[in-house]
């Protein structure tokens, strides 16, 4: 299967490098086609500037400031990522790539506004696997909005065809070695479901 990788995490000795290594090690050897894009290490720019947004709504003219992330998002059978959860939210760089990418055009058609059609629909799994200095209970009383993308803005933009795993190790400023490995563990066997 191809697998399309969004690693978003600017520290090669972060844990989250390491659930990224883990992630990407998994899938290889599952015999996957692995597209794995380090959003800091291809200096993705996050911004969607004024031109930017006065194409957003013109496809398919607003895909070429980021063609070639539409086109490795368009050739993917599964979307897996790896980030921490910072402020609650997305890092900016990952924000940036859900704005710029996913266009109208690309992940949904709103050629009529009023019914909004999902266009990722070729998609058949998105994995997130992630982390959060809190607990769990802090997360939710705050909203948890990295959760609530992952699982039902993916969900709608797939028509529900996918299926959504949202991985997360929460309290990752306490957590212990064997609370880490575990979920390097979980991450794994996570990617091996992937089929």
């Amino acid at each position: 299967m191809r697998v399309l990788l969004i690693y978003c995490h600017p520290r090669a000795d972060s844990y989250n490098a390491a659930v990224h290594r883990e992630a990407l090690r998994a899938l290889r050897e599952a015999g996957h086609e692995v597209d794995d894009c380090d959003l800091h290490a291809e200096g993705f720019n996050p911004v969607l500037g004024a031109a930017d947004l006065g194409l957003y709504p013109q496809s398919p003219a607003n895909r070429a400031p980021v063609q070639a992330y539409v086109d490795r998002l368009l050739n993917a059978q599964a979307l897996v990522f790896v980030f921490p959860v910072w402020n609650f939210g997305l890092p900016a760089m990952l924000k940036g790539w859900f704005d710029r990418v996913l266009l109208p055009g690309v992940s949904f058609d709103m050629s009529d506004p009023r019914h909004i059609q999902p266009g990722l629909t070729h998609l058949r799994h998105v994995v997130a696997l992630t982390t959060y200095g809190t607990p769990r209970w802090r997360a939710w009383y705050l909203g948890d909005a990295p959760r609530t993308l992952m699982r039902r803005f993916m969900r709608r933009l797939t028509d529900g065809r996918a299926s959504i795993r949202y991985l997360p190790l929460h309290g990752m400023n306490t957590a212990t070695p064997a609370m880490r490995e575990a979920h390097l563990q979980r991450a794994a066997a996570a990617m091996r479901k992937i089929t």
